[in-house]
C-alpha cells in the first residue's frame, strides 16, 4: 500500500515539470506524517529552504518561499517561523517552479516553493509546549498559542510565543596566551554563560477592499539577552577577569499588501511596511589594572511603499512593472570608558538618513515547454546623509539588468543559467561601533560606505530521481567592485570599502532515497558549499580570502519514516565551518565543530504530535583563536597568540503541540 501511494504521489508531482512548476500533493508526505508546513517544505527534493535577508528594502531581502503565489508581507517573521506555525492539514500542496514560469513573480529566485492553502472555513488553534534542558543544569521551557479563523470572507490569525533561549557560543574551557616564540604567557580557564527570554506578539486580518483584498500584520518582538563571563588564570600572575553583557532588543513591524485583479490578465499587488527597532547594549570588563565600559542605544526604522504591476499577454509571455521607494533612519549613541577616562570612537555619535527609489521591469517568456527566458532591469538611487561626528551627503545611482535561462531537456532534469548585476543594501549595523571586550575586540562604525557591487554568473544542474531524490549542483562566479572588508580607522578597525576582488561558490545539494538499501522510508538529504574568494588586504597590500566567509560549510540530515508505529526518527548533522576575521592588528580564527542532534517523533493523531532530541551530542564547542600584533599587520611582529576553546554541552528537548479545530 505505501508503495503504491509513493509511486501514485511520484507520478503527480512529475507530471507538470514541462510547464515549469511540479506539484506535490499530501499524499507524497503521508508517511512521514508532517506536522507542519515547515515538515513539508524540508522534504521536498533537491530544495533547501532559504528564509530571506535582514538587508534593507523588500526585494532584497525575499526568501524562495511563497504563500498561496504571495510573499508574506513581513521581514522581520522569517519563512521558517511562518511555516511553523501552519499546520500540515492545512497545506492543499505545494508547487516547486524552477527557473520561473509565466505570471510568477521569482523574487530574484532561480528555485520558489509555493504553499497553496486549504479554502477552508471555522477557526483553528495551537498549543505547544516544549522544555530543553541544558547540562549545565539550566532549564528553557517555551510555549507557543496560535489562532485563526475565517467569517466569510475576512479571515484572522493571532500568535503568541514566549521562550527562554541559551548562547551556544559559550560553555565552559581553555583559555591560553603564548607569545611569538611559544613562551606561555597565560594559562587559565573560561566560564561563560549567555541566556535571554523572547517574547513574540503576531498578528494578521484579511478582507475585501475595492474590488481585491487587503491583508494587514503585525508583529512585537521584546528579546532580553545577558551574558557573563569569568576568566580564571592560575600560575604565575594569576587572576581573576570577568566581562558582564546586556543586549537588550525591542522591535515592531506593521505591514499592509493589497492584491486586485483587473480582468484576467492584469494584477496590482501593493506592499507598505514599516519596522522600528532599538537596541540597548552594555559591556562591563574587570581585570588587574584594566577596567572598560562600552554602552550602545542604537535606533533603527525603516518604511517601505512598493506596487508592482502584473500583464499576462499570454499563456508563455507576461510582463511585470513596478517601483518601490523606502526612508531608513539610524540614530546612534556610543560611549566607552577605560580606566576612568572617555575614548573617543570615530563615529560614535551619529544620525543616519537615507531615502531610496527603484523602478523595474521584467518579462517572462516560455519560448517552448522545455524552455523559458526571463529579463529584467532596475533603476536605483539613493540619496545619504549623516550628522554627529560624521558630517556627509551623497548621491548614489545603479542598473541593475538581470537575464535568466532554463533548459529542461526531459521532464526530471534542468539546466538553469543567470547572469545580473547585484548592488548590496548597506548594513547600518556596519556604521556604529561594537565590542568584544574579553577577546579584546573594539570596532569603530563607518557611515560613509558604499554599497558593494557584483556582477554574478550562475550555472545550476539539476537531476530528479526514484519520484522522492534528486541532486542539483550550482556553479557561481561574483566580480566584486567596492568590495566591503576590514580597514584601519584611525587606532581601530572599522568596515569599509577595500577595491575589487572576486568570489567563487559550489554548491551541492542531494536528496536521496535509502529504500533500495534496504531502509523502508528512509531518507538522505545534504547540501555542501565551497568557497573561494580573493580581495587586497588595505593593510599589507596581500591578497587575501573575503573576511568571515565560509571556505566550505555543509550540513546532512537522515530520517526514517515508520509508519506502523506513526512515528519517525532521524539524525541531524551540521558540519564544523570557519570564519576568518582580518582587522589592521590582528587575525582571528573562528571555528565552530560539527554538531550532531538526534530525535524522535510520535504523531499519534493527526492532530497530536511529540518529539524529543538530544542536541549537539558531539560536545561541538566554538574555538577562537586571536594572532595580535604590536601594531599594523606586516610591518610589526606578532605579540601574542590566544586560543579561546569553550565547549557547551549537550542539550535535551522535549515538544508537545497540540492542534484544534478541524482541517
Amino acid at each position: 500500500m505505501l508503495g503504491e501511494l509513493l509511486l501514485a504521489a511520484s507520478a503527480i508531482a512529475g507530471a507538470p515539470a514541462e510547464q515549469g512548476v511540479t506539484s506535490y500533493p499530501p499524499a507524497f508526505f503521508a508517511a512521514a506524517r508532517p506536522a507542519t508546513a515547515l515538515d513539508l517544505v524540508q522534504r521536498l527534493p533537491g530544495f533547501s529552504l532559504d528564509v530571506g535577508s535582514g538587508v534593507r528594502g523588500y526585494e532584497g531581502a525575499a526568501g524562495n518561499v511563497l504563500i498561496d503565489g504571495r510573499r508574506p508581507a513581513t521581514k522581520t517573521d522569517t519563512l521558517d517561523s511562518l511555516l511553523l506555525r501552519i499546520p500540515a492539514d492545512r497545506v492543499a500542496r505545494i508547487d516547486v517552479i524552477r527557473g520561473g514560469a509565466p505570471g510568477i513573480d521569482m523574487q530574484g529566485k532561480t528555485v520558489l516553493a509555493n504553499v497553496i492553502l486549504k479554502a477552508d472555513g471555522g477557526a483553528h488553534g495551537l498549543f505547544a509546549v516544549a522544555e530543553r534542558l541544558v547540562d549545565d543544569g539550566r532549564s528553557l521551557p517555551a510555549v507557543r498559542l496560535e489562532g485563526s479563523g475565517r467569517l466569510g470572507t475576512r479571515s484572522w490569525e493571532a500568535g503568541l510565543f514566549v521562550g527562554r533561549f541559551a548562547d551556544t557560543n559559550g560553555g565552559d574551557g581553555a583559555r591560553t596566551r603564548v607569545d611569538a616564540a611559544q613562551r606561555p604567557l597565560l594559562a587559565g580557564s573560561i566560564h561563560l554563560q549567555g541566556a535571554g527570554i523572547q517574547t513574540i506578539l503576531t498578528g494578521a486580518a484579511e478582507t475585501p477592499l475595492w474590488g481585491g483584498d487587503v491583508r494587514a500584520t503585525g508583529r512585537i518582538n521584546v528579546t532580553p539577552f545577558n551574558e557573563n563571563e569569568v576568566d580564571t588564570f592560575s600560575g604565575p600572575g594569576a587572576h581573576l577577569e570577568h566581562e558582564h553583557d546586556d543586549d537588550n532588543v525591542s522591535q515592531t513591524e506593521f505591514g499592509l499588501r493589497f492584491n486586485r485583479r483587473f480582468g484576467a490578465r492584469l494584477g496590482l499587488e501593493a506592499v507598505a511596511l514599516r519596522q522600528d527597532r532599538r537596541e540597548l547594549a552594555a559591556a562591563a570588563f574587570e581585570a588587574p589594572g584594566d577596567a572598560e565600559d562600552f554602552r550602545l542605544d542604537n535606533r533603527t526604522s525603516e518604511t517601505i511603499a512598493r506596487a508592482v504591476l502584473k500583464f499576462q499577454q499570454t499563456a508563455a509571455l507576461s510582463w511585470e512593472a513596478g517601483g518601490e521607494g523606502a526612508y531608513n533612519t539610524l540614530r546612534s549613541q556610543t560611549t566607552f570608558v577605560r580606566n576612568g577616562a572617555a575614548v573617543a570612537l570615530p563615529a560614535a555619535n551619529v544620525t543616519v538618513t537615507e531615502t531610496r527609489g527603484e523602478a523595474f521591469g521584467k518579462a517572462v517568456w516560455r519560448a517552448s515547454p522545455k524552455l523559458t527566458l526571463e529579463a529584467g532591469l532596475r533603476e536605483e538611487g539613493s540619496r545619504i546623509a549623516a550628522s554627529g561626528d560624521v558630517s556627509l551627503r551623497k548621491s548614489l545611482y545603479f542598473t541593475k539588468p538581470r537575464l535568466a535561462l532554463t533548459w529542461s531537456p526531459s521532464d526530471d532534469s534542468q539546466v538553469r543559467l543567470r547572469v545580473e548585476r547585484e548592488v548590496g543594501q548597506l548594513d547600518f549595523g556596519a556604521f556604529v561601533a561594537s565590542q568584544s571586550l574579553s577577546a579584546g575586540v573594539l570596532t569603530a562604525g563607518n557611515p560613509n560606505l558604499e554599497p558593494e557591487k557584483d556582477w554574478v554568473s550562475e550555472a545550476a544542474f539539476e537531476r530528479r530521481f526514484a519520484g522522492q531524490g534528486a541532486i542539483v549542483l550550482t556553479l557561481r562566479h561574483a566580480k566584486i567592485d567596492d568590495a566591503i572588508d576590514r580597514a584601519p580607522f584611525g587606532a581601530f578597525d572599522a568596515p569599509a570599502n577595500i577595491g575589487s576582488g572576486t568570489r567563487d561558490e559550489a554548491i551541492l545539494n542531494l536528496t536521496l532515497p535509502l529504500d533500495r538499501l534496504g531502509l523502508a522510508g528512509a531518507q538522505l538529504r545534504g547540501q555542501s558549499a565551497w568557497r573561494r574568494s580573493e580581495v587586497t588586504d588595505p593593510t599589507t597590500g596581500q591578497r587575501r580570502p573575503i573576511t568571515a566567509l565560509h571556505p566550505n560549510d555543509w550540513d546532512a540530515h537522515f530520517v526514517q519514516d515508520l509508519p506502523s508505529w506513526k512515528a519517525k526518527w532521524g539524525v541531524d548533522a551540521t558540519g564544523a565551518w570557519r570564519e576568518t576575521y582580518f582587522r589592521f592588528n590582528e587575525v582571528e580564527l573562528r571555528k565552530l565543530e560539527t554538531s550532531v542532534t538526534v530525535y524522535a517523533q510520535w504523531t499519534p493523531r493527526a492532530d497530536l504530535n511529540f518529539r524529543a532530541e538530544i542536541d549537539n551530542v558531539t560536545g561541538a564547542g566554538f574555538k577562537r583563536t586571536l594572532d595580535h600584533f604590536a601594531g599594523a599587520r606586516g610591518t610589526a611582529p606578532l605579540a601574542f597568540v590566544e586560543d579561546r576553546d569553550p565547549h557547551f554541552g549537550r542539550m535535551f528537548y522535549v515538544h508537545m503541540r497540540k492542534s484544534l479545530g478541524n482541517p
